[in-house]
């Protein structure tokens, strides 16, 4: 039996969202389970064991989105950098390191409460936010090993004979650092013998201790103290003099101090919402009890500080501050103009695009009044808003009206009530363009003239029949029939019944011509009325014309007229030229209206407006009213009787009224502060200001007159000022004489002491004061004790020194002191020794020359009165203040002493600068003239184009505004499209002629003739042409002026002109009638119509429009910028491209006009100046202040472009710098023996420098330093001395401490990788004698951080073979042999003797396996027996690199084939040598592959060789 087992497991799924009803940890989630093979194919579950089946479902915590706000990640802090390879396979850290060690650091990462930061489960942060990350990369830092320098130079013997010690040593340069290698030895010993002593070796010196601490005398019976000095003069017997071993001291006692006192109160008083802004602070203090005493502990600090934020309920928040502004004033264009050209500025009626203006101040905030106070703009923060905007000023549509229509019938004016027998005819005109404001600022529309017998109703012909021959004749005289319409005086059609007070028209006489008559055309139309209106020099006249068709034809025919009957002239317009209409005024301001009701009118306060609204809103209702009267044409106004009532216009109108506006102000900002006026130092001023919010509108309240006030500063406060006084020195204090009586030589009324004095604290006016004041204002508190000497009677005595004596002049004589001996020391040789106690000194009078000198660049130039700072109320724009000029720039001056001491300027009767003036050019913007005319239209008929342009004047310069693109001839052009309608210039034909028969018949006057008329053209109106030139003409529309035709004869069939031809479609046709038809010898008329096909573009013709491109955006004509239309014409085209009227085209509707904008030209907006800024240096010779402005609106569209030039500087004062400096420690002093424990001392001085250099200065007076704190480098512990050791002859010990070594970085090159920089110094051990070096103290070196460190490298050096051995050092990159640095990975061999036989070929080296190789860039060349015969040259292969600027590959001889490729002269690139053997003396890999790869070649060609056989 076999069975089979199956290696399944089960497998699980996700887990899935975490479900339920709830918030919080009552969820539940699910995920799949299923059976898998190893292999991960799925199976049945039974095949899994159900025992070990994985859960598919577990409680769960459900986030809700509030849970956001409970928990959040908690991040730990990163652990220590791990390595790698040390991390991942547990072994050490590489041998080799390179810069740093790649490492992963770790951290623990967790989702937690916020509340107590328990922990929860991180799905619920997951939720919201991903994990933080749990790891990171770091590097670990190399290993550093100390560097030292080299040795010093042997030192000479201790010793002049016997065994001595000869002694080298070398500094620190770098510590060890990172696990490095530790420092070795500093110091280095050689023994020396400089020759036999002759006498005893051993060489006796007097060791003194420290002093001990000061401590009450103790009384000790004599006995022990004779035996202690029994014993003492017995171990001090071999030394001579002997010290002091008790001196008089102060006994010590520490400060005392007072308990802290209560902390004061916050320095802020209120909450900032802003969690970075700065914290207040709070302090305390304590008082002294008791100073410290001798060598007792100094008195820590009596006050400290701490952070502090303000407790309690009622704290207020803090004050913010914000920037505000005043309201936009109204919007101008001559502003905007005064930007271009100062001239334009006053030009009125201008409209278009425009400019507003408003102030900014800065404001405290939250401001509960609409108006707080305005506070200093040095408070403010962000960018300062706009104090400019564009505006548009809509420009006025100008009315537009018709020409004047005919004169209508004398009617009543009221035909409803018809009075008397007076009456009016009008004539009236439209409106074509609505003006703005609507058409009462249009002229009057109708005019009336008074008439006589009016009418309401009358007659108007529409036709008259056909001539109907009286007696029913076929022809002779007859009569026509009119056909009438009643009509009321507007044209109107209306009942006949109401004309039937007036006369119908009479039937008119007509005549119907016979065969023998004369036959005459029709009449034409009565031409217009030549006036409108008749007086008596003037009268109206029409006319109408007809001709001769065919003459008469023998007897008893009518004869045809003369040729003045073929005209007929009437008068018209006959009513006088007495012509009234009614004038309108202006309408008047809105006033209240007092029939308005009261529930029109608004209740609410008038500041409901606010400061931010236009105070146009509506309040209440009002009424304007107007004048009308009557007026007279050419002579004024009438009484209104004489103008018709019924178009009179109204006097009255409802109105709106606006609110009245107040005006408001801001409260007075605070007083500033004090500063000196121009001119006058002395008087000093400060001022305060308030600003306009809101001006006054429709009656409001005035603003006040006074916005600025200014007032005298008040005297400046004396600040209380205290000074240490020092009282008189006490008597000297000596030890007691029992404790000093067994001393040598000591003497009990005199030898050293001390004394004491008291110190107390005072006002400058001498009152007492605490001195607690003193320790906080005052300078350091003079010393309080100090050593004295009592002198013996063996000692000198000499008095004070005097002093100096005066001066005769300056820089040329000497001033000396003096002193005298007194007593007996008067007659003591000792004491007249004037080299130990001179008796006078002398010095070179003090010379007082002073010189002085330029210093540095100019400064900017500098506008004068350009310092002036407006903070209050807020900024100025550059267009308001002076931007060009002259102005000055400066130049700083140094003064200097005799001995070259910078010293104040004031020295050098100099201000500190020296001043010149200059010129800061004004900009000067692009200049072209006016605009020219409007050229005509470019066509006649339909759409062209016109031009207008522009002529450079003046080029632009120094930042002006830059010129519009110019043609070749500097020329800018403006170019619209432009219609011509085509009606507007019509061709004017006379009436025909007589004929003028060319084949005259005496009997017949007929036959073929000419007749002829005269053709002009003329510009059309409405009641009269005037003749034009002919070039506007269409000569192909030109009427003819001559015409040919046959003049019928007697018993020939009359015709009447041809009609027009109707439209094309297919053929066209056009027709006459007959006027007298006879048919005599069968002669007929002849055809009445007249046919011919239609031709395209001879007789028949398409119509299309054509749309021009759209224009420039035009403005109006008093805009400068801002809204404007473009247009585009429409043209009616004939399909033989010529442009006829509109009408042959369909209708159609087309958008003609679109609004566009052009661009305003805004100049650049600056800023004031700001204050200067302090002093980049308080003292020295670099010192500059600055000062800028900020671009608070940069240039729109052709505007004038900001300056480059936003930051200005000058020169500060040349100053002295003073500073406290250490000198150098003196040397150990031990008094009166050769070595042992004692001090050393420095002082403190007064130095001045020019701040050039640290640490350099010349010593000056101490006054000149005593406004100085008394601090050295900012440490304010002055110490003058220090306890020292000076080393008795033979002993071991430290030397003095090294300098600094330079500022180095711990860095890689290589790995560009930096560690900071660090600095370090060492003291080496020095030994005398042989038997103490084992007795010498550790060698110390300490390090401190540094910046700007420089990063070197290390590399080993090696000197040419000298046989078979040869020198090997380490240096560093700056040039400087060290021990330490070089890696220690196959250093150079300083021999060769390890290879057999030994490598003695020039340029061969023996390496560790023990074979000679040759230097790099040179090969081996073996002999027979495997020895190295030679070192052959390798040519070098060079690659060129990306910076080469030669691309081919070369091949040249090494010059130096020892020197890295970085370093050889004349290359670039990377060199590769082909050295064939390694450095175990075997063959290298890429040998054997070439060979491989020849013997391939070899075996493909021999193949290739046998396959072509």
């Amino acid at each position: 039996m076999v069975i089979l087992t199956l290696s399944v497991l089960c497998s699980q799924g996700p887990w899935g969202r975490c479900m339920g009803s709830d918030c919080g940890p009552g969820g539940s989630q699910s995920r799949a389970v299923w059976c898998a093979h190893v292999d991960g194919w799925t199976t049945l579950h039974t095949n899994c064991d159900q025992s070990q089946r994985p859960s598919n479902q577990q409680n769960c915590f459900r986030v809700c989105d509030w849970h956001k706000d409970l928990y959040d990640w908690k991040l730990g802090a990163w652990n220590q950098c791990v390595s790698v390879s040390a991390r991942t396979f547990g072994g050490m850290r590489p041998y080799v390191c390179n810069g740093g060690e790649e490492g992963i650091q770790t951290r623990e990462v967790g989702c937690v409460l916020k509340s107590d930061e328990s922990p929860g489960d991180d799905n619920i942060c997951e939720y919201f936010e991903p994990k933080p990350r749990l790891e990171q990369a770091c590097l670990i830092p190399c290993p550093h090993d100390c560097v030292v320098s080299e040795f010093t130079p042997w030192t000479s013997c201790s010793k002049t004979c016997g065994t001595g010690l000869k002694n080298r040593v070398r500094s620190v340069l770098v510590p060890p650092l990172f696990g490095g290698s530790a420092c070795p030895n500093l110091t280095e010993f050689q023994t020396c013998k400089p020759g036999p002593c002759k006498g005893p070796e051993g060489v006796y010196s007097l060791r003194v201790g420290p002093w001990m601490p000061c401590s009450l005398p103790i009384s000790r019976p004599v006995r022990q103290a004779k035996l202690a000095q029994h014993q003492y003069f017995r171990v001090l017997s071999l030394c001579l003099d002997l010290p002091l071993t008790v001196q008089s001291c102060i006994l010590a006692k520490d400060c005392k101090l007072s308990e802290w006192a209560d902390w004061g109160p916050c320095s802020k008083a209120c909450l900032d919402p802003d969690p970075e802004s700065s914290r207040g602070q709070r302090s305390r203090t304590r008082r002294v009890h008791q100073f410290s005493v001798g060598e007792g502990e100094d008195c820590p600090p009596l006050e400290e500080t701490e952070p502090c934020d303000p407790q309690g309920d009622g704290v207020l928040p803090c004050a913010t501050y914000t920037w505000r502004t005043t309201e936009w004033s109204d919007c101008r264009v001559d502003s905007l103009l005064s930007q271009q050209d100062r001239r334009r500025s006053n030009q009125t009626g201008l409209c278009g695009g425009g400019l507003q203006n408003r102030e900014v101040y800065f404001q405290f905030l939250p401001a509960c009044l609409a108006a707080s106070r305005p506070v200093d703009s040095k408070l403010c923060g962000g960018p300062i808003p706009n104090t400019s905007q564009l505006c548009h000023i809509p420009c006025p549509i100008e009315c537009e009206v018709s020409p004047w229509g005919a004169w209508g019938p004398c009617t009543y004016e009221n035909c409803d009530v018809q009075k008397g027998k007076k009456g009016f005819k009008l004539r009236k005109r439209e409106i074509s363009n609505e003006p703005t404001g609507g058409p009462g600022n249009c002229p009057h529309l109708v005019e009336a003239v008074p008439c006589d017998e009016p009418s309401c109703w009358a007659w108007r012909l529409v036709r008259l029949d056909e001539c109907i021959p009286d007696g029913e004749l076929p022809c002779g005289p007859g009569t026509q029939i009119p056909q009438v319409q009643c009509v009321n005086s507007t044209g109107d059609m209306v009942d006949k019944e109401l004309c039937g007070g007036a006369p119908a028209p009479e039937p008119i006489a007509c005549d119907v011509p016979c065969p023998k008559d004369c036959v005459l055309s029709d009449w034409t139309s009565w031409s217009s009325c030549s006036q409108t209106c008749s007086s008596k020099t003037i009268e109206g006249k029409q006319l109408r014309t007809r001709s001769v068709l065919a003459y008469n034809a023998g007897e008893g025919g009518g004869m045809c007229p003369n040729s003045s009957s073929l005209q007929e002239v009437r008068n018209c317009n006959e009513h006088a030229c007495t012509v009234y209409h009614w004038q309108t005024g202006p309408w008047g301001p809105c006033t209240e209206d007092p029939s308005a009701s009261a529930l029109n009118t608004t209740t609410g306060p008038r500041s409901a407006a606010g400061p931010n609204t236009n105070g146009q809103g509506p309040c209440s209702q009002g009424m304007q009213t107007r004048k009308v009267i009557c007026v007279r044409v050419n002579v004024g106004q009438v009484p209104p009787k004489k103008c018709p009532e019924s178009p009179r216009p109204g006097t009255v109108r409802p109105c709106r009224m606006p609110c009245k506006k107040d005006c408001i102000v801001t409260p007075f900002s605070d007083w500033s502060q004090c500063s000196p006026t121009s001119g006058n130092i002395q008087k000093k001023k400060q001022s305060r200001k308030r600003v306009i919010l809101q001006l006054p509108a429709n009656g409001g309240q005035d603003c006040p007159e006074v916005l600025e006030e200014e007032k005298d500063c008040e005297a400046p406060k004396v600040c209380p000022g205290y000074r240490w006084k020092s009282h008189k020195w006490r008597r000297c204090q000596l030890v007691p004489w029992y404790i000093r009586e067994d001393s040598p030589g000591a003497q009990e009324t005199c030898g050293p002491g001390l004394q004491t004095r008291a110190v107390s604290c005072r006002q400058l006016d001498g009152a007492q004061a605490d001195i607690g004041e003193c320790l906080k204002f005052a300078n350091t508190m003079p010393p309080i004790s100090q050593r004295c000497q009592l002198p013996c009677q063996d000692d000198c005595q000499l008095t004070n020194w005097s002093k100096f004596s005066s001066c005769t002049a300056d820089c040329v004589g000497v001033r000396t002191r003096k002193r005298l001996l007194v007593g007996r020391s008067k007659k003591k040789d000792k004491c007249k020794n004037t080299q130990m106690y001179p008796l006078s000194e002398t010095q070179y009078c003090p010379c007082d020359k002073y010189n002085a000198q330029p210093l540095g660049n100019w400064s900017d130039c500098i506008l004068a009165g350009g310092d002036r700072v407006e903070s209050l109320p807020g900024t100025k724009v550059q267009g308001n203040i002076k931007e060009c000029g002259q102005g000055y720039r400066y130049q700083a001056m140094v003064c200097y002493d005799q001995d070259n001491r910078l010293v104040e300027t004031s020295r050098c009767n100099s201000h500190g600068y020296i001043e010149e003036a200059c010129i800061i050019p004004c900009p000067s913007d692009c200049k072209l003239s006016e605009w020219s005319n409007w050229s005509r239209c470019s066509k006649s008929c339909g759409s062209g184009v016109k031009v207008r342009s522009k002529w450079l004047r003046e080029k632009p310069y120094n930042g002006g505004r830059p010129c519009p693109k110019l043609d070749h001839i500097n020329q800018v052009y403006e170019v619209v499209p432009c219609i011509s309608d085509c009606s507007q210039y019509v061709w004017v034909a006379e009436p025909w002629s007589v004929w003028k028969v060319s084949n005259l018949d005496l009997k017949e006057n007929c036959g073929e003739g000419v007749q002829t008329r005269k053709v002009r053209y003329s510009t059309l109106s409405l009641h009269r042409t005037t003749s034009v030139e002919d070039y506007l003409c269409d000569p192909e529309d030109m009427p003819l002026g001559t015409r040919g035709s046959r003049l019928p004869c007697p018993e020939d069939c009359v015709l009447s002109d041809w009609s027009s031809w109707n439209r094309c479609s297919l053929v066209r046709i056009t027709g006459r009638r007959p006027i007298i038809s006879i048919h005599v010898s069968g002669r007929q008329c002849p055809d009445t119509t007249e046919k011919e096909p239609c031709s395209l573009n001879l007789n028949c013709f398409h119509y299309f429009y054509n749309i021009t491109d759209w224009s420039t955006c035009q403005l109006s004509a008093n805009a400068v910028c801002g809204n404007g239309i473009k247009t585009r014409m429409l043209d009616c085209v004939r399909s033989d491209s010529k442009s006829i009227d509109l009408k042959f085209c369909k209708e159609r509707k087309w958008q003609m006009n679109i609004s566009c904008v052009v661009e305003c030209p805004v100049n650049c907006q600056l800023s004031d100046w700001s204050a200067w800024s302090e002093c980049s240096h308080m003292c020295g010779l670099d010192g500059r202040m600055w000062r800028s402005r900020v671009v608070v609106q940069g240039s729109q569209g052709d505007g004038r472009p900001c300056p480059s030039q936003l930051e200005q500087w000058k020169p500060c004062p040349v100053r002295p710098c003073y500073r406290w400096q250490y000198s150098p420690w003196s040397e150990c002093r031990v008094e009166e023996v050769v070595c042992g424990a004692g001090l050393r001392y420095r002082n403190l001085s007064c130095v001045v420098s020019d701040g050039s250099r640290e640490g350099e200065g010349s010593m000056v007076e101490e006054e000149l330093c005593g406004g100085l704190e008394l601090a050295v480098n900012r440490d304010k512990l002055i110490i003058l001395k220090e306890t020292c050791v000076l080393p008795c002859p033979g002993e071991c010990y430290l030397m003095e401490w090294s300098d600094w070594s330079p500022c180095l970085s711990v860095c890689a090159k290589g790995a560009g990788v930096d560690f900071g920089s660090v600095q370090v110094r060492s003291r080496a051990v020095m030994a005398q004698e042989p038997e103490n070096v084992q007795l010498c103290p550790d060698q110390d070196w300490e390090s401190r951080p540094c910046i700007d460190g420089e990063c070197f490298e290390y590399k080993w050096m090696s000197s040419t073979w000298s046989g078979s051995s040869r020198v090997t050092w380490c240096q560093r990159s700056d040039g400087l042999n060290v021990t330490g640095g070089c890696p220690p990975i196959n250093p150079p061999r300083d021999d060769n003797n390890s290879c057999d036989p030994p490598c003695q070929m020039p340029l061969s080296f023996c390496t560790e396996a023990g074979v000679c190789m040759c230097e790099e860039g040179y090969t081996e060349v073996m002999s027979s027996s495997g020895q190295l015969n030679r070192c052959s040259p390798i040519p070098i292969l060079e690659i060129p690199t990306a910076g080469d600027k030669k691309t081919d590959v070369k091949t040249s001889r090494a010059i130096n084939p020892t020197l890295p490729a970085t370093i050889q002269p004349g290359r670039t690139g990377r060199t590769w040598y082909l050295q064939p053997f390694g450095p175990d003396g075997k063959l290298k890999m890429w040998v054997y592959g070439v060979a491989a790869g020849a013997l391939v070649l070899l075996m493909f060609i021999v193949s290739m060789i046998y396959l072509a056989w």
